[in-house]
């Protein structure tokens, strides 16, 4: 025991432990029903197989969305506490130690994004705002440019709530930038992310009155 908790508190895996210890503790709470699953999602996601806000769009971007923000948090944390505590027993030189470090990063992205797909199919899919909600609609540009490979908007759902979901412009010809308004004709369900175009926002027939 005192070897594994040398080991632990040993770099890199010292960054991970503590993390780790928040994680079992988060779902413990979830197992006696303290908290949600999907507490650190908000209130303005899509569905399982769309984008969300924050968090949840930040991850889709990684290829990680779709699942709630507490699995890839837990899934990312243990992987990569687990590699770097495997580095911290083998490796005793230091400058080999620092080498762990990206190597557990890089390991936690790959193995959470393969276990992430297999677990969209078991999400449940949240109600009321989900992907089929988005297309048609006009949202706003919230990145400085929007191009086949990266760019984000923020759309608004008819209970009032906003997501920033994950956009792409297939026509280089038409310039969209912070602030443009634009119209989401589709969804791109193994790319995550919605197909959009320039769109005058005064034309929006779900805009705000007044």
């Amino acid at each position: 025991m005192g070897d594994f908790l040398n080991a632990a508190l040993a770099f890199p895996a010292v960054l991970f432990s503590f993390a780790l210890v928040v994680v079992i503790a988060y779902w413990l709470i979830v197992l006696v029903g303290g908290t949600e699953v999907d507490a650190l999602d908000g209130g303005g996601g899509v569905d399982s197989d769309g984008s969300a806000a924050g968090a949840p769009g930040v991850f889709a971007a990684f290829g990680l969305g779709g699942v709630p923000v507490t699995v890839v948090l837990s899934l990312l944390t243990v992987i990569a506490w687990f590699v770097s505590l495997t580095g911290a027993v083998i490796f005793e030189n230091l400058l080999l130690r620092i080498v762990v470090l990206p190597v557990a990063l890089f390991t936690a992205w790959v193995l959470t994004r393969a276990l992430v797909r297999p677990l969209r199919r078991l999400a449940p899919v949240e109600q009321g705002i989900s992907r089929s909600d988005f297309v048609g609609r006009v949202c706003t540009i919230r990145t400085g440019r929007v191009d086949t490979v990266f760019g984000q908007a923020e759309v608004a759902a008819d209970d009032g709530s906003t997501a920033i979901i994950q956009v792409r412009n297939d026509d280089s010809s038409a310039v969209l930038r912070l602030g443009s308004s634009a119209l989401i004709f589709d969804y791109d369900a193994e790319g995550e992310f919605f197909r959009v175009a320039p769109y005058d926002a005064a034309l929006d027939p779900n805009r705000p009155a007044g």
